[in-house]
C-alpha cells in the first residue's frame, strides 16, 4: 500500500490515478493521468453486420433484457432461443440489409451516432477545453458500455457523465442503458464520481430542433400535408399502468410542437410503433392510425419520430418502409417523413446544453 510512511515527503492523500505523476513518486508507480470529466453517450445498439450470426447475437441480447421483455425466463426463453431466434434474424438481417451504410460497413445509427459524438466534442471543447473527454457507446452490441467506461477510466476521467440519448424516460431505454453502465462500474478498481442525465423530452431546445425540422420539410413541399403525425416508440400498456411515465412525456413533447409551431388543437397525432408480442400495446398504432387517415380522407401526410434521437431501422425501414405502405395501401398520395434531428447543429446545440446543465459544479471555471 503507499502511503505517508512508506513516502514521508509526499501527501498519500494525492496518489491516485488522474492527478499526474507525483515528484517523490518511484519509479515504477503505476502512470497517472491528467484528471479529466468524461460525458459518456449512449445509443440503444447495432448489430455488426446484417448477417444470421450477427443478428442473433444482437437479438439476444437485446430481447433477454429483462427491461425490454419482463416475462418469466423459464417461459421466455425457451420460446426466444428455439423459435424467435431461428427465425428473426433473417428477417430482421433483410430488413438491415436494405438500409445499411455499404460504404462503411455499418448501420446508419452508428453512423449518426459517431457524427452526433464528434460534433458534440467539438462543442465542448471549444466552450470548455480539452480536458472534458466525450464518447458514445451502445446498450446491445459495440462498443459496448464496459468498453468505454473502461477506455475513460484509463484516459483519467474521475467523473463521468453518463447521457443515454432518449429524450423520454422508459424503463426498457433509460433504465435499462443506466443499468449497463453502473455494472460496469462494477468492475472498475477505482470508481469516478458519476451522475446520469436525465430524459430532456420537455427541454426547450429540443423542441426548437424539433420545430426547425417540421418547418424545414414543410417548406419543401408544395401542398402543406393534411395531418402531422408523430411517431412514438411502443410499449405494453401494462408498463404505463405500473408507473412508466413515457406516454404521457409522449402526449407533453407533442403538445409542446404545437404550441411552438403555433397550430391549432388536432393538428398534431401521437401514435405508437413497433408493436409486437400478445400485449396490448399504446395506442393508437401508427400503422394502424395512418392507413385510417388515408380512409378519412386525408391524403397528406408528414410522419416525424419525436422519440428517436437518430434514424434507425424503426424509422428508416418500418416509417419509410411499413407504415408508408400502409397509408398508401389505403389510398393515401403523399407520405413525408420527417428525419430524425441526427446531427443537425440545433440538435447538437440542445443536447450540450443538457450536458453542460447536467455538469454543472463539474466544468473548469472559465
Amino acid at each position: 500500500m503507499l502511503d505517508a510512511k512508506t513516502y514521508p515527503d509526499s501527501d498519500s492523500t494525492l496518489i491516485r490515478p488522474g492527478h499526474g505523476r507525483l515528484a517523490h513518486a518511484p519509479a515504477d508507480h503505476p502512470p497517472v493521468r491528467k484528471a479529466k470529466i468524461g460525458v459518456l453517450i449512449a445509443n440503444l445498439g447495432t448489430p455488426d453486420n446484417y448477417d444470421y450470426w450477427s443478428m442473433r447475437r444482437y437479438l439476444n441480447e437485446f430481447l433477454s433484457d429483462k427491461r425490454v421483455v419482463d416475462y418469466s425466463s423459464w417461459l421466455w426463453q425457451p420460446l426466444l432461443q428455439l423459435v424467435i431466434l431461428s427465425k428473426r434474424p433473417f428477417s430482421s438481417g433483410a430488413n438491415y440489409k436494405q438500409i445499411w451504410n455499404h460504404e462503411l460497413n455499418e448501420s446508419p445509427l452508428l453512423t449518426i451516432t459517431k457524427a452526433q459524438t464528434a460534433a458534440i466534442a467539438r462543442m465542448v471543447e471549444e466552450r470548455h477545453g480539452a480536458e472534458v473527454m466525450v464518447d458514445f457507446c451502445m446498450r446491445y452490441g459495440n462498443p459496448s458500455t464496459e468498453s468505454r467506461v473502461r477506455a475513460m477510466v484509463e484516459a483519467g476521467c474521475e467523473k463521468i457523465l453518463f447521457f443515454p440519448l432518449y429524450p423520454h424516460y422508459a424503463g426498457a431505454t433509460s433504465a435499462t442503458a443506466n443499468d449497463q453502465f453502473f455494472r460496469a462500474l462494477m468492475k472498475e478498481k477505482r470508481q469516478p464520481s458519476v451522475r446520469t442525465a436525465p430524459e430532456y423530452f420537455e427541454h426547450p431546445l429540443y423542441i426548437e430542433a424539433l420545430a426547425r425540422s417540421v418547418e424545414t420539410a414543410y417548406a419543401q413541399l408544395e401542398v402543406k400535408p393534411d395531418v402531422l403525425v408523430a411517431s412514438y416508440h411502443g410499449m405494453p400498456k401494462r408498463y404505463l399502468m405500473e408507473g412508466d411515465p413515457y406516454h404521457c412525456q409522449c402526449a407533453k413533447t407533442s403538445r409542446l410542437l404545437r404550441e411552438r409551431l403555433g397550430w391549432e388543437k388536432g393538428s398534431i397525432d401521437t401514435t405508437f410503433q413497433s408493436v409486437f408480442g400478445p400485449e396490448e400495446w399504446l395506442r393508437p398504432y401508427t400503422v394502424e392510425h395512418v392507413a385510417e387517415l388515408a380512409k378519412q380522407g386525408k391524403k397528406r401526410i408528414a410522419v416525424m419520430a419525436p422519440a428517436f434521437s437518430a434514424d434507425c431501422i424503426e424509422t428508416l425501414e418500418e416509417i419509410n418502409g411499413e407504415i408508408r405502405e400502409a397509408f398508401e395501401h389505403a389510398g393515401g398520395e403523399e407520405f413525408t417523413y420527417i428525419p430524425c434531428l441526427n446531427d443537425e447543429p440545433a440538435h447538437i446545440e440542445a443536447l450540450v446544453a443538457v450536458i453542460e446543465e447536467n455538469l454543472a459544479g463539474w466544468l473548469p471555471k472559465a
